[in-house]
């Protein structure tokens, strides 16, 4: 029984680090820098310049299936439509905190 009990124990711990990210890597605080320098021009508080109804408003992000760090680092990874991809021009862990920082401030409404 102890074997068995030993044996779940160190899967959970190897698939809670194995596939989880830490909570920590993440600042968007850096988010909000990367955003202001890359993605303001177009989405300041949240708005959407060129297609006013894909703004970045929870329930926007909500009613097109982009209301998840996936969806939304796909989008800002490989652009799509009017936007351009970011790939390039971004390391991927700016691309996270500024992913964290749009569902922040999603979240609050961009008050």
């Amino acid at each position: 029984m102890r074997k068995i009990l030993s044996v779940l124990l160190l899967s959970l711990v190897i698939f809670t680090f194995a596939f989880n990210r830490p909570a920590w890597a993440v600042d968007s605080v850096k988010g909000a820098k990367v955003f202001s320098a890359n993605c303001a021009s177009c989405h300041a508080g949240g708005k959407n310049l060129v297609q006013a109804n894909k703004n970045l408003k929870k329930d926007a992000l909500e009613k097109y299936g982009m209301y998840s760090q996936e969806a939304i680092t796909a989008q800002v990874t490989n652009g799509k439509n009017a936007m351009p991809a970011f790939k390039g021009r971004l390391k991927s862990e700016q691309i996270e905190d500024v992913v964290a920082y749009v569902l922040e401030q999603a979240d609050k409404d961009w008050k």
